[in-house]
């Protein structure tokens, strides 16, 4: 028997950048967790592809919107609340990397990976909260990184933004605390997914890693669920504006 405070069936959740990765498992976690979970992307057949493997678990819709435009996030939102209901979680999760020596750096380049991976976060995340504060309740998980903290070289814009992404976790938290809304962080380490595949074929590189974490291995998508569903419970309700890491402890050591 699972206590009550971890309880969250019956609750609507919303993962952007969820056709794939870390964004798949997180909502099949939820949707195992008894959430209807609505799956966000921009591809519609991936979605939908996306949707069908983890239908068995629970309840799966599908919303397609580009989550770093504005009007397009607003109906996205306001379409997803009138057909599947009210959001209590969003998880904004939507992100992509781009890796390349700062000097060498585009200015395209920047404004995309800004665009994608802190500009998605604050377009999102105000739609919800502006029907979350209303209704005095509401869960926002944003997908951080270990590179929140820290950088390795190549990955400065990269870097800029998940920084950016824990300050933007605390001003939510600021603001929209006091209307009953929790706002927090998830930090992921090294995590084996198909964006990172190139990295874990490379011996020299996942040694590193190996080396580096005192788990002695590369993280797993399942490893990123249980902190998900704890920051989307009850259990948080007093746990705002904090970013969980969830790395097998590598920003703990040198």
């Amino acid at each position: 028997m699972s206590h009550p405070l971890f309880d969250i069936s019956g609750r609507t959740a919303l993962v952007t950048g969820s056709s794939r990765g870390i964004g798949l498992a997180l909502a099949r976690g939820l949707a195992e967790a008894g959430c209807t979970v609505v799956l966000n992307g921009r591809d519609t057949s991936r979605l939908a592809k996306a949707a069908a493997e983890i239908e068995g678990t629970g309840t799966v819709h599908t919303a397609a919107f580009d989550v770093t435009d504005g009007p397009s996030v607003a109906a996205g939102i306001a379409e997803v609340e009138e057909r599947v209901g009210p959001l209590d979680i969003l998880v904004n999760n939507a992100g992509m990397q781009l890796r390349a020596p700062l000097l060498e750096f585009a200015d395209a380049d920047w404004h995309r990976i800004l665009n994608t991976n802190l500009t998605s976060a604050f377009l999102v995340g105000r739609e919800a909260a502006r029907r979350m504060t209303d209704r005095g309740h509401g869960k926002i998980v944003n997908i951080c990184s270990l590179q929140s903290e820290v950088v390795r070289p190549g990955i400065a814009p990269y870097a800029a933004t998940k920084g950016a992404l824990k300050m933007l976790t605390k001003g939510m938290c600021a603001d929209w605390g006091p209307h009953g809304v929790q706002v927090n962080g998830l930090g992921p380490g090294y995590i084996e997914t198909e964006l990172t595949g190139p990295l874990v074929d490379d011996p020299e590189f996942s040694a590193w890693v190996r080396r580096r974490t005192p788990a002695g291995r590369w993280g797993r998508t399942e490893d990123l669920v249980g902190g998900v569903l704890f920051l989307a419970s009850p259990a948080a309700d007093f746990v705002s504006g904090q970013i969980l890491y969830v790395d097998g402890g590598m920003t703990s050591v040198l």
